[in-house]
């Protein structure tokens, strides 16, 4: 009799928890954007935003909230109820806080992986006035100005300021950083020639190549990239080895309802295949993906790792 109670219950659960899925989203998700409008996270959140409300006829609202280098935006979620109406949208930056920060949350089990959206790669971008003609140059000229030289990231911990602190370690240069509250900030400054370059992301700085306002002199990835293909990567311009990818995701609090996480998994994934889609991340950079809740928990399990050895091989601590 006691079995059978069981098995009623767990299937009376299971039945609620699938009309709860198929139900949802009954009214307007925030999604959080853990950084300021302008950066790769609100780029790829809100052309993923914009067509989940098309998709499901209620709006998922970006929500910036900025700060910490992404972590107060990140707490927010964190501490937010597990119902699928506040969502986070996360980068390379999520397992970099991990490996900078001593958080006051677990990142594997303080969240829910929803979904892996979007991978691409960065780029070493230069305000235009600087005067070298690549990675060579610019290495000559910051072992001539040591701490002269200025660069700017999205705030400490993030893509930008670990994948700038591995290019300076594994070059030998002293480069002085300059965080910021968000990736588009930091392009502004960049643009406004306060700093003198900056390793981002490529959907944030490429259109600033094209109208000439900065210089991309090389990317960051394991190859050239396919937007850019007349432009070196890193590795392969005086830095061997050096390999830095960023990417983007969807986190819910930990406890979301699997029939949910599934559902959201579903529709994000299918949001990332449709063709206007892929031409708008190819165009700026950066490549699509199709990827399962499990194998996006198994990649921020990787990812920290990664990191957490760039960090403590380059000496950077929180400040």
């Amino acid at each position: 009799m006691k079995a059978r109670h069981i098995i009623a219950t767990a299937l009376a659960l299971g039945a609620c928890a699938w009309a709860h899925a198929q139900d949802y989203p009954a009214k307007t998700v925030r999604v959080i954007v853990p950084f300021a409008p302008g950066g790769s996270n609100d780029i790829v959140g809100r052309l993923l935003a914009a067509h989940l409300s098309d998709r499901t006829g209620k709006q998922f609202v970006i929500d910036n909230r900025g700060g910490a280098g992404g972590l107060v935006g990140t707490e927010m979620v964190w501490k937010s109820p597990p119902d699928g109406y506040t969502l986070l949208v996360i980068s390379v930056a999520f397992p970099m806080n991990a490996a900078v920060y001593k958080l006051p949350y677990d990142p594997i089990k303080a969240f829910t992986p929803v979904v892996l959206l979007a991978t691409g790669t960065n780029g070493l971008a230069i305000h235009p006035a600087l005067p070298v003609k690549n990675v060579k140059e610019l290495i000559t000229l910051a072992k001539a100005r040591p701490g002269q030289l200025q660069y700017a990231s999205a705030g400490i911990g993030t893509f930008q300021h670990l994948s700038s602190e591995m290019f300076k370690s594994m070059a030998g240069v002293n480069i002085l950083h300059v965080p910021y509250k968000g990736g588009g900030p930091a392009t502004i400054d960049l643009i406004a020639g306060q700093v003198q370059m900056s390793i981002g992301s490529l959907i944030v700085i490429l259109p600033h190549q094209r109208s000439g306002k900065i210089r991309i002199i090389a990317t960051g990835g394991s190859k050239r990239s396919a937007t850019l293909p007349d432009v070196p990567t890193i590795a392969e311009s005086g830095v061997p080895g050096y390999e830095a990818n960023n990417w983007w995701g969807l986190l819910a609090p930990a406890g979301l309802p699997d029939a949910i996480v599934r559902k959201l998994n579903t529709e994000s994934n299918t949001v990332m295949s449709l063709p206007d889609t892929k031409k708008r991340l190819t165009a700026e950079g950066a490549e699509s993906l199709n990827v399962t809740p499990e194998q996006f928990a198994k990649h921020i399990a990787a990812e920290i790792a990664k990191w957490g050895k760039v960090t403590r091989d380059a000496g950077i601590k929180a400040e």
